[in-house]
């Protein structure tokens, strides 16, 4: 049954994530922390850091581990052919359309009409995860990122390669607070017996 819930979660996610990855991600979530409960916010928040400083479509390669995770190597085949089999079809089908029609203002209206579709799909997706960050310092935390990535990416003309990596290797040498706050308890359990 857990193979046959892979394949329709991300079957559903390579047929109604129209626009690329991106408007992907909000259909993943949905499925895999609120359907399925195969992961909490956090947990898919770290899959989803992980699989965009990654190389390659995000869709597959979170269906991937998603997929490995719950049921091993067939859960992974089985997840990443759910989300790429639905692209393949409809590319096939929808290039050989919209070829012919893609003059036709009712195609270029459709096309267009999606793009506000995906970002307020990425909206509520980035502020469900600002709210559920931990403390006050998580809505400074992530103000002072994505200010401070607006300004080196778009501004001074870095790489968003560079700034990724750079990230990472900060994440992978800042020891992380979730590692401190157990010893801590345990010292004030030592101290008070």
């Amino acid at each position: 049954m857990t193979q046959w819930h892979l394949f329709l979660a991300f079957f559903r996610v390579g047929i109604l994530g129209y626009g690329g990855g991106p408007s992907s991600i909000p259909l993943v979530q949905k499925e895999v922390v609120e359907k399925y409960k195969w992961m909490s916010d956090e947990e898919f928040a770290n899959v989803l850091a992980l699989g965009n400083s990654l190389p390659g479509p995000i869709a597959t390669k979170m269906a991937g581990y998603i997929g490995y995770r719950v049921s091993g190597i067939m859960g992974m085949i089985n997840a990443v052919l759910a989300t790429i089999v639905p692209t393949i079809v409809f590319l096939i089908i929808l290039l050989t359309f919209l070829a012919s029609m893609s003059g036709n203002p009712i195609v270029q209206g459709m096309t267009n009409a999606v793009v506000p579709v995906v970002g307020v799909m990425l909206a509520v997706l980035t502020y469900n995860f600002i709210i559920k960050a931990k403390g006050g310092l998580g809505w400074a935390l992530t103000g002072i990122l994505a200010v401070g990535s607006l300004i080196l990416i778009e501004i001074a003309g870095l790489h968003p390669g560079i700034l990724i990596a750079a990230l990472l290797i900060y994440a992978l040498v800042e020891p992380s607070k979730k590692d401190e706050a157990p010893t801590d308890k345990s010292r004030q359990k030592g101290q008070s017996v």
